[in-house]
């Protein structure tokens, strides 16, 4: 990662817990809720701190609590923990940071584990936390945290848990539905039509894309919904085909979005003349057999903006990643980063949310005031050869407001 500025980014990992066990390092828009957080309230270290075997006398050492869910009941929520702390590792050791002390906790996939291992963190000196992934547990955590003036990065991608002091680094589908009817709204799209499934995820980007295209002047004909799991979808199409709408948003992947656009097609959408819209979901190599998705826009993270990543740990721990494992990597290069200001004032709100922005893994982003996330997304039409790349993701959010 680095700063649109500049970045820095070896290190010391101490668990808290002897319940996770990870293997050794390798060599939106802006709504004020409430008042920025208060300044870390510590000044000093206190001999109940957590110090450094090597420490050097009176050095105070970064210290970073990290809270996942190691011994979640899933399997794959415990898979993808321990990749996640894999990959804040990774980035410590490309940090070169030799005073950056990773604490883990385990949360066991609950509020009330999250909290009681966010106390012990706080209690060890921790100055700032990575984590927790479920938004729940972000909000059993931010009161604790806000009480002691620490900061929080949570991966959650739920934006009601944010607040000034918990932001979340997640990929928030609200982001990809506001860069994809903005694009298409440039590109003279006016009349917008939606078909919504039924699920929370539908419910969050519906209400995005409702604003996102009053925002940009446009015309919202019909909104439509149907149930992904009946699948009953000759009603809601034969509506949002009737209303001559010149885009049509679907934000569905999987093989139900392949069976909607014949739906379409049968009742008498020609999607030569109605742009079919979509979020991240259609990020999918098999929609690149569906022909009639072709020309189709949707927002994602610029292509292989993540291949470097990718490679570096695949060769350190001979997996892939998962997507998410980028995240705690964004996270702890980004401490890495800060890491450098005075101990108890360096991760402060100023910097966090800092205009400029920082680039990480998946391209440049910053956190609004509110600790929501805005990323810089690129726009990729669906075309039979692959994904086309018809507008790259930002460089830079210089020109795009503070």
């Amino acid at each position: 990662m680095q700063r649109i500025c500049a970045i820095a980014g070896l290190v010391s990992i101490v668990a808290l817990c002897a319940c996770a066990s990870t293997p050794p390092p390798p060599p939106p828009k802006p709504v004020t809720r409430e008042l920025p957080p208060a300044p870390h309230q510590l000044a000093a270290d206190l001999p109940e701190f957590l110090t450094l075997p090597n420490q050097q006398p009176k050095a105070t050492p970064v210290r970073v609590g990290v809270v996942l869910p190691f011994n979640d009941s899933s399997p794959g929520v415990r898979a993808l923990a321990s990749a996640m702390m894999k990959a804040a590792e990774l980035a410590l050791y490309d940090s070169k940071k030799a005073d950056i002390v990773l604490m883990m906790a385990d949360d066991d996939g609950s509020p009330a584990g999250a909290a009681a291992s966010v106390k012990k963190l706080l209690d060890q000196g921790a100055e700032i936390i990575i984590g927790p992934i479920f938004s729940a547990s972000v909000a059993a955590v931010a009161p604790l945290a806000k009480d002691r003036g620490v900061p929080v990065l949570a991966f959650s991608t739920d934006r009601s848990v944010a607040s000034p002091g918990v932001f979340l680094l997640s990929f928030q589908p609200q982001s990809e539905v506001e860069r994809v009817i903005a694009y298409a709204q440039s590109q003279g799209h006016k009349k917008f039509a939606a078909l919504i499934p039924q699920t929370a995820y539908g419910t969050v980007v519906e209400r995005s894309f409702r604003e996102a295209v009053t925002a940009g002047g446009g015309t919202v004909a019909d909104v439509e919904h149907f149930s992904p799991s009946v699948g009953a979808l000759a009603d809601p199409v034969k509506a949002v085909a009737a209303t001559g709408s010149d885009a049509l948003f679907i934000p569905q992947g999987g093989s139900l979005l392949r069976g909607i656009v014949p739906t379409l097609a049968y009742a008498g959408v020609d999607n030569t003349k109605v742009k079919y819209l979509g979020t991240g979901l259609w990020d999918d190599d098999t929609n690149l057999r569906e022909t009639l998705l072709s020309g189709g826009w949707f927002a994602a993270p610029q292509p292989s903006s993540d291949a470097a990543f990718d490679a570096e740990y695949k060769q350190t721990f001979g997996a892939e990643p998962p997507q998410l494992a980028s995240l705690s990597y964004d996270a702890v290069q980004l401490i890495a980063l800060l890491s450098t200001g005075k101990p108890y004032h360096r991760f402060t709100f100023g910097a966090l949310t800092d205009p400029n922005g920082f680039a990480g893994v998946n391209g440049i982003f910053r956190f609004r005031d509110d600790g929501t996330i805005e990323r810089g997304l690129a726009v990729l039409q669906v075309d039979p050869a692959g994904f086309t790349v018809v507008s790259p993701a930002p460089t830079t959010f210089q020109h795009q407001g503070s």
